[in-house]
């Protein structure tokens, strides 16, 4: 059996919403959690429900698993944002649902083979009705009847109107009420849908571990960015030294022309080119008859 405590995480029960006393005013000397020390407290109160919610949304341990992991990667490399959230859960849980519901982990081979359904016919019926859905109306369906959020928080988390949102909750309990006519009652499907995700137990990693595999990360990208900006400096820097200052118009290229006679070396004088030559040469090349006009 599967302990209250996961069930009332996972599927808080529907009702009126519960008036809260004002919180007491922090005394002067009370300890301050470091931001290490307030992700894991965050870490350890959300992480165990959202691996089971990832579960219900993905049918896969391993792919929960990680979906879980990488949106609290995501919270340390953005604790100061999530820290000043309203509802660090709400952040943490939409950044979980994004990572599962991701449609490039269908490229990826580990995801390509199918894993054991659950052992239980009803859980694995349920199972496969869930995965039949479609993303949104899956997780519309598990934020409303599982987590127990209302219509409009359900709306804002997923992105969606109040009316598209109502809509794919009817859709969805219509396509199980389908194939599981005893879970027609919306009670009868959440106790169910919290059965079948306390049948599978799959663990997270540990806080310090999450955070070191967010750091390393972050300082991998760091490193990445840094190269690629030098690379590109460097790549502007060669360009500017040798592109051409001033534009050049390209060469034409030859044509043939047709009917020019050939070139062909200079030979021996004709006896008219002979007779032409002595003429001008006996010629007077300068005199009076140049200088001064002749009378007409």
């Amino acid at each position: 059996m599967c302990r209250p405590i996961y069930v009332y995480v996972l599927f808080r029960p529907k009702g009126p919403p519960v008036t809260r006393s004002p919180a007491p005013e922090p005394v002067a000397d009370s300890p301050t959690l470091t931001p290490a020390q307030a992700f894991d407290a965050l870490y350890a109160f959300c992480a165990p429900a959202l691996v089971r919610q990832a579960y219900l949304l993905t049918g896969r341990r391993e792919l929960a698993r990680e979906s879980v992991e990488r949106a609290f990667q995501l919270v340390w490399q953005r604790w100061p944002e999530v820290a000043r959230d309203p509802d660090p859960a709400g952040w943490v849980r939409a950044a979980t649902y994004d990572c599962a519901l991701s449609p490039w982990h269908r490229l990826r081979p580990r995801f390509r083979r199918s894993e054991p359904p659950p052992a239980d016919a009803i859980s694995r019926t349920l199972l496969d009705a869930l995965l039949k859905l479609p993303p949104p109306y899956r997780r519309a369906l598990l934020l409303y009847d599982g987590v127990g959020l209302g219509l409009p928080e359900t709306a804002a988390e997923t992105e969606a109107s109040t009316p598209a949102t109502a809509n794919r909750l009817l859709h969805a309990r219509e396509a199980i009420a389908a194939r599981l006519p005893e879970l027609a009652n919306p009670a009868e499907l959440r106790r169910r849908m919290a059965e079948l995700a306390c049948l599978e137990r799959p663990r997270a990693a540990r806080p310090p571990a999450v955070r070191a595999d967010s750091e390393r990360r972050a300082a991998f990208w760091t490193r990445a960015a840094v190269a690629f900006t030098v690379t590109l400096i460097g790549t502007t820097a060669l360009a500017l030294r040798t592109a051409p200052t001033h534009y050049e118009p390209p060469v034409s290229p030859g044509v043939m022309v047709r009917g020019v006679p050939p070139r062909v070396a200079p030979g021996s004088l004709s006896q008219r080119e002979l007779s032409l030559r002595a003429k001008l040469r006996e010629g007077t090349a300068s005199g009076p008859e140049r200088l001064l006009p002749q009378p007409r």
